[in-house]
């Protein structure tokens, strides 16, 4: 999948997650920031990144900020992002 534009999804609200898709050069590039960080960074870019795979993104820039959001919610927040991005929802 080509990342055409940039695009969200989620929200700042309590148990969401708010994700930002944008073109990028060169490779994958996530950040995460969360209140749960130090317990689950680590889970959070796994599910980003797993997500990212299976649409086969190979060039973007990815911001999350969760809220203690479940790995559901990442998934179909970084979904909605990506489908977003490529123009083919609104």
């Amino acid at each position: 999948m080509e990342i055409a534009k940039r695009a969200v999804a989620g929200t700042m609200e309590s148990s969401d997650i708010f994700v930002e898709v944008s073109p990028g050069g060169q490779g994958l590039q996530i950040e995460v920031q969360s209140v749960v960080y130090h317990q689950y960074g680590e889970a959070i870019a796994l599910a980003v990144r797993e997500v990212l795979g299976q649409f086969q993104v190979e060039n973007a820039v990815v911001r999350v900020n969760d809220r203690g959001a479940l790995d559901c919610t990442i998934r179909a927040r970084v979904e909605t992002a990506l489908r977003r991005a490529e123009g083919g929802q609104k």
